[in-house]
């Protein structure tokens, strides 16, 4: 049965090469929607790591003159000291640009045995960081005021950078150098990764570098935990202490659910759109496949009415249009997966192999489920042609 199959397949070569570049093309693109899908999904799955809720941001032009940096310390604890004089907020932290579902971006290199690691998240952070956060420790401890007193300069990264530089071991008590391996830290403390791009992207490797009193010359952004009762009003009065607070300065209060909000939207709406132009393009897929094997039960009505007249059933010629179809199917779904299995093997676009291995089944499914949908009502048209009928024509 096979090998008739292949040989009529054969034989009409010509006819059949544009169905397989139909399909191969189809398959492509469901394999890269269910790639940015399967790979989206599985980052959802994971556990935000910290919460952001009643988190407003406060961003200012620092436009502070200070060149001493006692007294310059001395201004940021007054500055603190009258925000968590409101009974609204709760805590107060002081950090670098980077915040959570910011577009800003700050990197670093560190070694590690000589083995270098770049593009690690580089925050800057103080010690009510990870209580404002609620930031969850799985490895040693946070920051305190005895680590300046230290031999080494302490620091906390997160699991991702763990598990790459020291795999399932422990971290706490190792030493990471920077790129040149001229300064040293020594690791105090591991924590829960956390995806500060949005619900829909990994976390990636991170440290939590502790500021030091240099760092307030740039340092341009507060974090402020505020109470339940914070309301549009209080965010009013807050806006004028600051601005007669920071002479000079442009002041923007921004909350963290809407910062949220907006950056998960710059990646669903994309895939949405993404989604929407290849459901066009499988519709009309859909449309030419019912069309081509329509065509070709019209081209063979001569060979169907033949093979019906010599006790050929209806249900034998139907299962043989929808084998001839799945088999073209398979044809092209071998090239396809050909093309789509280098993405694992080259590690493209550095997204885990389990990604593309996932969508390449699915694809793969959501081919097969095609075709043979599409095969269905030809078929069944093909198997109700009266053998009398179709010799007669011929």
């Amino acid at each position: 049965m096979l090998k008739h199959l292949f040989i009529l397949i054969w034989n009409k070569r010509k006819q059949n090469f544009l169905f397989l570049s139909e399909l191969l093309v189809s398959f492509l693109v469901i394999f890269a929607v269910f790639s940015f899908l399967v790979y989206y999904f599985q980052n959802y799955k994971k556990p935000l790591g910290f919460e952001y809720e009643k988190v407003w941001s406060i961003h200012f032009t620092n436009s502070v003159k200070i060149k001493n940096m006692d007294s310059l310390s001395m201004y940021y604890d007054n500055l603190r000291k009258t925000l968590k004089s409101l009974p609204q907020i709760e805590k107060v932290s002081f950090s670098g640009a980077n915040i959570p579902y910011s577009n800003n971006n700050s990197t670093t290199g560190l070694t590690n045995n000589g083995k270098k690691y770049n593009r690690i998240n580089n925050y800057r952070v103080e010690n009510e960081y990870k209580d404002l956060w609620k930031m969850k420790l799985v490895e040693g401890r946070w920051y305190n005021e005895q680590d300046i007193t230290s031999t080494y300069i302490p620091m906390v990264i997160n699991e991702s950078l763990k598990e790459e530089m020291f795999g399932k071991g422990p971290a706490t008590g190792k030493l990471i150098g920077s790129l040149e391996d001229k300064i040293k830290w020594k690791v105090i403390g591991v924590t829960a990764d956390m995806k500060a791009n949005g619900d829909f992207y990994p976390a990636g490797p991170a440290i939590y570098a502790k500021v030091d009193t240099s760092a307030y010359r740039w340092m341009r952004n507060a974090l402020i935990k505020v109470s339940p009762g914070a309301d549009a009003a209080f965010e009013s009065r807050l806006y004028k202490l600051l601005s007669g607070t920071l002479k000079n300065s442009n002041i923007e209060i921004t909350h963290l659910t809407d910062m949220r909000k907006s950056k998960n939207e710059a990646t669903i709406i994309p895939m949405i759109i993404f989604m929407i132009i290849a459901g066009f393009l499988m519709i009309n897929v859909a449309l030419g496949l019912f069309g081509v094997l329509w065509y070709n039960i019209n081209k063979r009505r001569s060979e169907i009415g033949l093979r019906r007249a010599i006790g050929a059933g209806g249900k034998s010629v139907s299962y043989q249009l929808v084998y001839e179809s799945l088999i073209l199917a398979t044809m092209s779904l071998t090239a396809g997966c050909f093309f789509a299995i280098q993405f694992p093997l080259l590690n493209v676009f550095d997204i885990p192999a389990s990604v593309y291995l996932t969508a390449i089944l699915l694809a793969m499914i959501f081919i097969y489920m095609l075709v043979f949908l599409c095969s269905l009502y030809p078929g069944k048209q093909a198997a109700a042609i009266h053998p009398a009928i179709a010799l007669h024509e011929e």
